[in-house]
């Protein structure tokens, strides 16, 4: 489909084949946390670091558009719930395929928890999104990872279920849980037929994610999808710099670092 391609080749690098992008949707989630009080400080951040595209909801597009600047690729995520909820993990549709389209995206985004509680729910409404972004040639990244009672998050079985729930419902990308371990996380990928992202999770230390970054793109991954792990730094920009320096040029983290 020719309206997919033209659209993944505006948050991917076309030479490359690898992408950063920055997800700032936790403000739905999580209030007004740092980072995301000011949504056009944020976005030109990354967007001069070089970063391919970023994530958000529907209600911030206008709210994080700067009409100036470098042109960063657009996300729109259509999936929510609040860490208010007694169960955080419930996530249910609040935008539609169609309704990114007339806001400009590039791809849409839903999330799935496997072993969640109402995991049935969030597969049954992503199949719908999948089959609207067929109809409108959008771009789909499923979001899956494995969340429930007794699951380890890491574990390289249920991380490579994950990616193939995503492929059985038709994404074009999939971003999911790092295993931490290249050698397990490098099966998962060889055995995907689509690109592969991995997420960042709570803020760590610099050089640690550079590392695993740095790592998991050894290991096959096709980049990154860092949200915390990226605009909470005390220089979005530069640190972002470096994760691009790490994914598209192969720079080793330390250097990356240097040269941010």
């Amino acid at each position: 489909m020719i309206g997919k391609a033209i659209r993944l080749e505006r948050i991917m690098d076309r030479n490359t084949g690898r992408t950063v992008i920055v997800p700032m949707d936790h403000g739905f989630t999580l209030g007004q946390i740092e980072g995301l009080r000011r949504m056009p400080e944020t976005v030109a951040a990354v967007s001069d670091g070089g970063a391919n595209a970023i994530v958000m909801h529907k209600g911030m597009v206008r709210a994080g558009h700067r009409g100036h600047g470098r042109d960063i690729g657009l996300v729109v995520h259509l999936s929510a719930s609040t860490s208010l909820n007694p169960d955080p993990d419930d996530k249910v549709l609040v935008c539609t395929v169609e309704e990114a389209v007339s806001l400009g995206a590039d791809a849409v985004s839903v999330h799935i928890n496997l072993g969640a509680p109402h995991e049935s729910r969030m597969i049954e409404a992503a199949g719908e999104v999948s089959r609207e972004c067929a109809r409108w040639g959008m771009p789909l990244l499923a979001m899956v990872y494995p969340r429930g009672v007794g699951i380890d998050p890491r574990d390289p079985a249920a991380v490579g279920h994950c990616v193939r729930v995503a492929e059985e419902l038709g994404a074009d990308l999939v971003k999911t849980t790092y295993t931490g371990d290249p050698a397990t996380f490098v099966e998962i990928t060889a055995a995907s037929s689509i690109p592969v992202l991995i997420a960042g999770g709570e803020k760590a230390g610099d050089l640690a994610t550079l590392q695993a970054i740095h790592d998991a793109i050894d290991a096959g991954a096709s980049g990154v999808c860092i949200g915390r792990n990226a605009f909470q730094r005390d220089d979005p920009k530069a640190f972002v710099r470096a994760i691009c320096q790490v994914v598209h040029s192969r720079l080793d983290p330390a250097a990356a670092l240097e040269e941010r």
